[in-house]
């Protein structure tokens, strides 16, 4: 009898735990809605940090070249999972990414893990303001092969703010990158970033960044980078337009940054990045 009673039970757990799991992705979608449908519906910049709650899976690879000319590709660029889980937040996931050198100095390898927490502090979409502001929290712990990582973990505070007009949408943000170690001269830095967009037609946003960073301490102590990056994105693509509670989607881009001051680790920079929203 027992054996018989464990027979059902098996049988049955598939059939009563269906109907717990789809309520329970359904109640997470929903609230995802809710929670993004009092924000601007602006398109994640190509580089720069946003303000914006998203959910998504991205992936991008970039090519930087150096000032010795050699081409580094890296694969995933500590991009990853991004989850909204309500409550104004937002949790990311970063894989480490691969790098590859092109140099026989140099060994191909991963990079480091990394994740995220934002806070929405301010929002209204576009029919009552058009404006966001957040707060984030970058944190990498250091998991790279070789050296392909940083030598010490850092956390980055970050404040971002946007405002939109209309079609047009200004995204700046402000934050800095501390080492975790002191026994390491790592140094500091201050990352300034301008993004701005415009939206064409349905689904096109070009858009221009300024990327910039101050060092303090360090190899770098003193210097300043600048890049400006034209790019564009496209999108959201729905995957099922007719279902008109569907959230699947796809978003394409593409950004190429040029170095604008006399410092720069790198001369330009092209990124290819890719979103599936859910």
């Amino acid at each position: 009898m027992r054996k018989l009673w464990f027979l059902l039970l098996c049988l049955a757990l598939p059939h009563l735990s269906a109907p717990a799991q789809s309520n329970f992705f359904q109640k997470w979608e929903s609230r995802t809605t809710r929670t993004q449908s009092v924000q601007p519906s602006w398109s994640t910049p190509v580089v720069a940090p946003y303000p914006m709650l998203v959910q998504a899976f991205r992936f991008d690879v970039s090519r930087q070249i150096t000032p010795a000319l050699t081409p580094t590709w890296s694969y995933e660029s500590n991009r990853g999972l991004n989850l909204v889980p309500g409550f104004n937040s937002q949790v990311d996931i970063y894989p480490p990414s691969y790098v590859q050198h092109n140099t026989a100095n140099t060994r191909d390898g991963f990079g480091d893990f990394g994740f995220l927490y934002k806070y929405r502090l301010l929002s209204a979409n576009e029919k009552h303001g058009n404006y966001l502001l957040s707060a984030q929290a970058v944190v990498i712990i250091p998991t790279g092969t070789y050296t392909n990582g940083s030598r010490a973990g850092s956390i980055s505070p970050t404040l971002i703010g946007g405002k939109g007009f209309g079609k047009f949408d200004l995204i700046t943000s402000l934050g800095g990158t501390l080492p975790t170690s002191q026994t390491l001269a790592l140094g500091r830095s201050i990352a300034w970033n301008t993004t701005a967009q415009y939206h064409v037609g349905k689904y096109l946003w070009p858009e221009l960044e300024d990327n910039a960073t101050f060092y303090s301490g360090g190899k770098n102590d003193g210097k300043m980078q600048n890049f400006l990056t034209p790019g564009i994105t496209l999108g959201k693509f729905k995957l099922h337009p007719r279902n008109t509670t569907s959230r699947l989607g796809l978003s394409l881009g593409a950004g190429m940054q040029i170095a604008t001051s006399g410092f720069h680790t790198y001369n330009h920079n092209l990124v290819i990045t890719s979103r599936f929203l859910f």
